[in-house]
């Protein structure tokens, strides 16, 4: 059992993966792991891998498959390994061109512009609804320009590389 404590303490020691991720999100992926941990031991292992294939319907995983998912954790999968393994893939991911096509979805013309008034209203009536206060902080941050325009482009520069393009 020392090897494995001795494992654990230094894989959740040296970094706040918590840090990475909200409290929701920790609190989905916990739900995740909870559901992967088939025999409840707190490990996520070979045959838990297996029984949460055959679980969603797909039944014949070779065995092979699931050593490579195992052998991409450092050791032991608990938690803490668990969220660290998803926020280093999540770490690698390149947002620009993600966030880009989302905001292109409000940009059926394509001049890489929205209006203000209209990214406004999707904001504060769909999906995870901003406060008229998190608009606020979001137009002073970014202003629409003269004819209420929101520059969608350089927005998505701005988020994803921290400064503003020449």
């Amino acid at each position: 059992m020392a090897p494995k404590m001795a494992r654990k303490k230094k894989e959740g020691g040296g970094s706040n993966v918590f840090s990475m991720f909200d409290q929701s999100q920790i609190q989905e992926f916990k739900e995740a792991f909870t559901i992967m941990d088939q025999n409840r031991d707190g490990f996520i292992d070979k045959a838990d891998l297996r029984d949460t294939f055959a679980a969603l319907g797909r039944l014949n995983v070779k065995n092979e498959e699931l050593e490579e998912m195992i052998k991409e954790a450092p050791g032991a999968i608990n938690f803490t390994v668990f969220l660290t393994m998803f926020g280093e893939k999540l770490k690698g991911t390149d947002p620009e061109e993600i966030i880009l096509n989302a905001f292109r979805v409000f940009d059926r013309e394509g001049k890489g512009y929205v209006k203000a008034d209209y990214m406004k209203e999707m904001l504060t009536t769909q999906a995870d609804r901003f406060t008229e206060e998190e608009v606020k902080q979001t137009f002073t941050a970014f202003p629409p320009d003269p004819s209420g325009n929101l520059d969608y482009k350089n927005l998505v520069y701005v988020i994803t590389h921290g400064e503003e393009k020449d």
